[in-house]
């Protein structure tokens, strides 16, 4: 399985981007049924969890920081999951990752830089 994500930029604070995450190698039946998540990671930070869209398609586990101005969403037909990211703030700077919620998790792909800045 790989993922490939896309769509970063630079945004404005306040602005607002989109993101995505294709996976090739899974099949139809097991992009739905796994919960995934995006991530993401700032220069010298650690990877942390930004969301999750689970298996039914309710969406969770969003962190505070984001709450409220991310949401996720997912094509299953296409493999590919979204991040609609709004109301961007400087320190949402960073790598951005999808992949499993749960380990064993698949290998990480490339990232989307998403850069916030005036």
């Amino acid at each position: 399985v790989q993922f490939v994500e896309s769509g970063g930029g630079l945004a404005q604070p306040g602005g607002s981007l989109v993101v995505s995450c294709t996976a090739s190698g899974f099949t139809f039946c097991n992009f739905s049924k796994y919960d995934m998540s995006w991530f993401r990671q700032a220069p010298g930070k650690e990877r942390e969890l930004v969301g999750s869209i689970f298996s039914t398609g309710a969406t969770g586990n969003f962190a505070d920081y984001v709450r409220g101005r991310f949401f996720i969403s997912r094509d299953t037909g296409k493999k590919t999951l979204y991040l609609d990211m709004r109301r961007l703030k400087p320190e949402d700077s960073a790598m951005y990752f999808c992949n499993r919620h749960w380990s064993p998790r698949y290998p990480w792909g490339q990232g989307t830089q998403v850069t916030v800045s005036s």
